[in-house]
């Protein structure tokens, strides 16, 4: 996989089209607000996740006031009301031979907005509520793996010597697994281990999101990293940081006041990145069945669901593709956006 390393300026810089003037006395988090906000494919893009994550939040009103429905209930023998008609939601003789059963397509109402699944429950209640528990993993999994890196990255790069090496071979350790192995081979174990996982008075059941949140965030704390170590090196041997210690200041406050400061920056230009990567991971596993379990929902696991309606019903699998995609899309974009936002000509390099 390729490794992404941030390189900042130390200094504030002019974007394209900015004066001096317009920044003069303002502090560096202002002038990078002021330069998000004029960014317009950038705010459109946060636009489009904070609505992603509004609507996924209203799952639970869709689903009782407006489609009146249970999304986590199979529904086999139900009906719904159709342009006046009842009908089934599981309907005989489907598909092309006119044998079998196939649910119920997309009636542009209420409930079954998008169709039902094959087992008769609404496709658009699901496909919200999979977007919560899809955002809530991904979200909390990337916060953990950045401050967890963070505070690695900056023990390591203020301290060297042997303890920069322990923890850079420890990541080393970790980045030495194919991503997904990894996640696979933990995901197997810990969903798999009998009475849930304990420690102490603390039990987590093996069906509860922080399972794979702590997955996803574990695996991906090396990428991180990386690029905070570095940069906690670079920014150790400035003037600043040695007048700080030629003025008797105790590692925790240069560690903390003088250092953490400026490598803030590179954390914040990597989460909504991070964000995006971990939506895609958590959907990868969703879907392979070692994600999120039932009767819960994600987006991977109703991309899974849909397999074997890909040609009556598409929509059961087209639909939370279609989310995971504008999701991942505003992100990445974001993180551009945040990235030139705080430093205009920074550079992100990738090495191969």
């Amino acid at each position: 996989m390729a490794e992404f390393a941030f390189e900042p300026e130390p200094e504030v810089r002019l974007a394209p089209g900015e004066t001096a003037k317009e920044i003069s006395g303002r502090s560096p988090w202002r002038i990078a607000g002021r330069r998000l906000v004029r960014n317009r494919i950038a705010l459109a893009s946060l636009i489009l996740f904070v609505l992603v994550v509004v609507v996924s939040l209203l799952a639970p009103v869709y689903a009782h006031d407006i489609a009146h429905t249970d999304p986590f209930t199979s529904n086999l023998s139900g009906t719904t009301v159709v342009n006046g008609k009842r009908v089934d939601v599981i309907q005989q003789g489907g598909g092309k031979l006119g044998i079998g059963e196939i649910p119920i397509g997309p009636t542009g109402h209420s409930n079954y907005f998008v169709g039902a699944d094959n087992q008769g429950r609404d496709v658009m209640a699901r496909v919200l509520y999979g977007g919560r528990a899809s955002l809530q993993i991904s979200v909390a999994s990337a916060v953990i793996c950045c401050l967890a890196a963070l505070l690695l990255g900056l023990i390591a790069g203020f301290f060297r010597g042997w303890v920069d090496a322990f923890l850079s071979r420890l990541m080393d350790l970790i980045w030495a697994f194919p991503v997904y192995l990894l996640a696979i081979s933990l995901a197997t174990v810990l969903l798999t281990k009998p009475g849930g996982l304990k420690w102490g008075f603390v039990t987590v059941n093996p069906s509860s999101l922080w399972v794979p949140t702590a997955i996803i965030a574990l695996i991906y704390v090396p990428y991180v990293y990386r690029p905070v170590r570095g940069q906690v090196l670079s920014v150790r041997e400035k003037e600043y940081v040695e007048a700080s210690i030629s003025q008797g200041a105790s590692n925790l406050r240069l560690m903390f006041a003088e250092i953490l400061p400026n490598v803030l920056s590179t954390v914040i230009v990597l989460l909504p990145l991070m964000i995006a990567t971990t939506v895609l991971t958590e959907s990868a596993l969703s879907f392979l069945g070692i994600g999120v379990q039932a009767p819960k929902a994600s987006w991977g696991t109703i991309i899974d669901d849909g397999q074997a309606l890909l040609y009556t019903r598409p929509l059961v699998a087209i639909v939370p593709g279609v989310m995971i995609v504008l999701t991942v899309l505003a992100l990445n974009v974001l993180g551009d956006g945040v990235r030139d936002a705080l430093d205009p000509r920074a550079k992100v390099r990738v090495r191969e």
